[in-house]
Order: structure tokens, then sequence, then C-alpha cells
């Protein structure tokens, strides 16, 4: 027998002696989970979430496949347990949530431009085996289930301000199926499984597992590595986040009160920006704190990438109380003190800072 299912016994026996407490008791002890599951949790944000999260105190089990390796983890942590494993792997999956309270479902092909791949294998993960991980999830005692969907759900929108409740209108199948998966996780929500999703905006900043993919990221690798910031198109709207922000909140996550997050969906994010405005942050920044970086060229191209949006953050404030704490040019700065500090070698042309590139490589199917 596994010790995954002895603990799962465990957990069966605790429960059953505990059967007799009061309601509102149990529900105390239900919102304080002590084994969280990240899957994905070798990625950028997972790179950074997991160390945080071991540090609060819990037990982490990372379940990754590891296209990116898995050496910036805190493999000497005693409460890390890391698995390398296929989330379409629903019986490898299905065993590694025995004795977990909480998952934060992290792992998919990342981002719009991801898609470039093989859409069947973009398909099979982000979409078709999200059903039978939650229900996996669900069987196996799981009390909480936070899925990490994303903003780009509303895909282009000239609404000032889009809540939670804006249609949803995704351009790329990546949006499409995050957008999907959410009213599946939902029919799931009940009592006893608290079911909680995110739509984070982009997210920005360094990370154990950097990704230099992302706007803010791409313009800042530019402007140090290149003294050149290119911007395509440049009036899009998009919504940021500060990935220490996003690791705070589903810190967070994890034991707020089910009765106010469960079976709802929240826009988090901080500032809505254009692209070209971001790009003159980046310029302000490099050019005033990186070495030897005083003069860099602003170049504006043309662009066939319409997607455009201004998220608002409002219900995660009034429910939660949470606010951003960084911006774009805390992500800009600590980015520079990451190339100052040669944290980031060979940024242009390693491809592990590439989502697209690096699974081309591996020709993952």
């Amino acid at each position: 027998m596994s010790y995954r299912k002895i603990g799962y016994l465990c957990h069966e026996i605790v429960t059953e002696i505990t059967c007799n407490v009061p309601k509102d008791e149990m529900n105390m002890i239900s919102e304080l989970p002590t084994h969280v599951l990240v899957t994905g949790g070798a990625g950028y944000v997972g790179s950074a979430l997991v160390p945080a999260l071991l540090a609060d105190g819990y037990n982490v089990t990372v379940y990754d496949i590891c296209f990116f390796g898995d050496d910036h983890l805190p493999k000497d942590d005693p409460r890390l347990q890391i698995i390398r494993g296929d989330i379409r792997d629903t019986e490898s999956l299905a065993e590694a949530f025995l004795g977990i309270d909480t998952v934060i479902h992290l792992a998919c092909i990342s981002n719009d431009a991801s898609f470039e791949l093989d859409e069947k294998l973009s398909t099979s993960v982000n979409l078709t085996c999200f059903e039978p991980m939650v229900k996996a999830a669900k069987r196996a005692g799981v009390q909480r289930f936070i899925y990490a969907s994303s903003a780009s759900v509303y895909g282009v929108s000239n609404v000032p301000d889009i809540t939670e409740e804006h249609p949803l209108k995704p351009v790329t199948l990546y949006n499409e199926f995050k957008g999907l998966c959410e009213p599946i996780l939902l029919r799931y929500h009940d009592d006893d499984f608290c079911c909680i999703i995110v739509r984070p905006s982009t997210v920005c900043g360094y990370a154990p597992r950097q990704r230099l993919d992302l706007s803010v990221n791409i313009l800042t690798n530019h402007a140090v590595t290149n003294s050149v910031i290119r911007v395509f198109g440049g009036s899009q709207r998009r919504p940021n986040l500060h990935i220490k922000d996003m690791v705070r909140l589903y810190r967070m996550m994890l034991t707020a009160d089910s009765a106010k997050v469960g079976g709802e969906v929240f826009n988090v994010g901080c500032e809505n920006a254009s692209i070209l405005s971001i790009a003159k942050v980046v310029r302000a920044v490099v050019s005033s704190e990186y070495p030897g970086k005083k003069s860099i060229d602003l170049v504006v191209e043309p662009s066939d990438d319409i997607r455009s949006y201004h998220v608002n953050s409002e219900k995660i404030s009034r429910i939660l109380g949470f606010v951003p704490e960084y911006g774009i040019r805390d992500a800009v700065q600590d980015l520079c003190s990451a190339f100052s500090l040669g944290n980031l070698p060979n940024s242009m042309a390693n491809k592990n800072y590439y989502n697209v590139q690096r699974m081309k490589e591996l020709n993952v199917q």
C-alpha cells in the first residue's frame, strides 16, 4: 500500500472521530488546509508560489510534467514532494490527490502563443482532461479546488471596466478553453467541495522559473539586452498583475471563508495599461536603473493582435479585501535586479524562458 493511501485512510479515521463536532466548528477546521497540491507547480507562477506555501507551513505536492525542469524548486525541504506527471494521466493524478486538502490548478499549455503548437495537444491538456481531474479530486476528498482561468477570456471589449458578469468573447483557443472549463468546475461545487475560479491578468515580474514571453517581461528583456523596445500595435489595453500579488492571492484563497468565495469567479489585476504605455515605463525604468542603458530606442510597428480589454477587480477587493501591492514599475525593477545579478543568463536564446520554443524543442505531444 502506498503512503498516500495510508495517509488517505488516516484522513478517513480523523473524519470519523470528528463526525460529532458541531457543523460550525467543522467548517472552521475545513478552512485550514495542511496539504496543498499545485498542478504546474514547477512553472512560472508555481516556482514563486511553492516556496511561499512552504514558508507558510503547508505540506506541498507539486504535480508537474517538468518541461522546464525542477531544480529551481526548494527540493531540500522535507515538506515538498515533486511528482513528475502528466495531468492527462487521470489515474496517476487521482492517487496524487489522496490526502490532499486543497488543489491549486495552474497546469496548462500557457498563453495564446502556445497554441502555435499541435492543436490536439492544447485541447487535451487545457480542456479534455479537466473534468476527469475535477471528478478525481472530489472523489479523493479534496475540500477546495482553485482554478487559474484567465482574464483573456474576455477577448476584445470596449467596455470601460469589465466585471465578472461580462460575456466571454474569446478570440483564441487558449482563452476559449479557459472559459469552457469554468462552468465544468462550478457544476461540482457543493458544501464539501469548494470551487473557486480566478481570472488573473497577465502576470509580470521575476520568478525562479522565469518566463520572458509575457508582455512586461518581453519588453524589459529587449530593453536590457538589445537597448531596443519593439511595440507591435501599442494601443491594445491589457491588465497586468505582479507575480508577488498573484502568489499573495493564492495564499489568501487557501483560507478564505468558503461561504464568501465558493462557487465564485474573481477578476484579479492591477494596472490596465496600453502596450505602448508599458513600453514607456520599461524604457524609463531600465534607462534610470540599469547600468549602461541610458539610451533605449522605442520602435512602434503594425500588429494584427487585436486582443484588448480593461478588467475591473473591485469584486475581489470587496469580498476578500485583496488589493494589489505592486505594479508594472515594480516588476521591471525586479527584472532589472535579476539581470544585474546574473540570474537571467542568455535571455534571448535560452528556450527555457519561452514556453512555445521549449515545447517545440521537446516535440511535446
